[in-house]
């Protein structure tokens, strides 16, 4: 099983504190504009930020929640390595992954399919504890009740291996993929906003040249992937939320940027 690692950390441990968190979330964001602008996004795949949820957890909730419109077989959760640096690609070859909310089962059948495709690797010291896939992985336990998952992360790999791995997935139209990444580090505030603008922009118009002039983020290789991907795929893409972790501490002296977007 693929242990919970970060439960009580950048999450809750309980299914009842998340469960509460996400009611919070869902009650801020069906009275705002931004709901009813989204109504009728049904993605393919999203962007979700992977901080802790009392900083990103509302927008990686609108993610998610959105995402679920789409009634699939699987979840491909795709994040970087935080911890661990390698080469390539490691996938969850695990049967289970473990959430508060409950286990989910890993799809160890489309994985092995996958790395008949591509060059998927394990290693495992990369699944331990990583927090950008894993903080996707209640969400899904939450929105989506009768799917498989699968984690990748990726460490030192070319954007466009992630774009070819990200197109192949989506034109299974039983997968869903969820793309994990924070945006810029430690910054004040304006200049995280200027910086956080390009990635957004770059989302927005499916640009590589735009997200190549400075776009910061974490995930920035799977950003590029997805952009790529549906470029490639001809899908539509939408912003979904922007935020910062100054809108939670108030301090605005070295914030973290958030974003989720939509392709569909």
């Amino acid at each position: 099983m693929r242990i919970a690692a970060n439960a009580g950390s950048f999450y809750p441990s309980s299914k009842e504190e998340i469960l509460k968190l996400i009611e919070l979330f869902n009650e801020i964001y069906e009275s705002s504009n931004a709901y009813k602008e989204q109504k009728k996004i049904v993605p393919k795949a999203v962007i979700s930020p992977h901080a802790g949820y009392i900083y990103s957890g509302y927008s990686a909730n609108i993610a998610h929640r959105v995402l679920a419109r789409k009634k699939v077989k699987r979840v491909v959760v795709i994040g970087p390595s935080h911890h661990v640096y390698f080469e390539g690609i490691s996938g969850s070859f695990y049967n289970k992954f473990q959430t508060p909310i409950k286990d989910l089962d890993i799809d160890l059948e489309y994985l092995n399919l996958i790395s008949k495709n591509f060059k998927i690797g394990f290693v495992k010291e990369a699944h331990q504890k990583e927090h950008s896939t894993e903080t996707q992985m209640p969400f899904i336990a939450h929105y989506q009740q009768n799917v498989k998952v699968i984690e990748l992360i990726y460490g030192k790999v070319s954007y466009l291996e992630l774009a070819s791995l990200i197109a192949w997935l989506l034109e299974d139209s039983l997968t869903s993929v969820v793309i994990s990444s924070d945006l810029s580090h430690f910054y004040p505030l304006q200049k995280a906003n200027t910086l956080d603008a390009i990635c957004l922009e770059g989302v927005a118009k499916k640009s590589i040249e735009v997200l190549d002039i400075g776009c910061e983020a974490c995930g920035i290789l799977g950003i590029k992937g997805i952009v790529k991907a549906a470029n490639a795929l001809n899908l539509k893409s939408a912003i979904l939320d922007y935020r910062t972790s100054a809108d939670v501490s108030k301090d605005s002296s070295r914030v973290v940027g958030y974003m989720s977007a939509a392709f569909y």
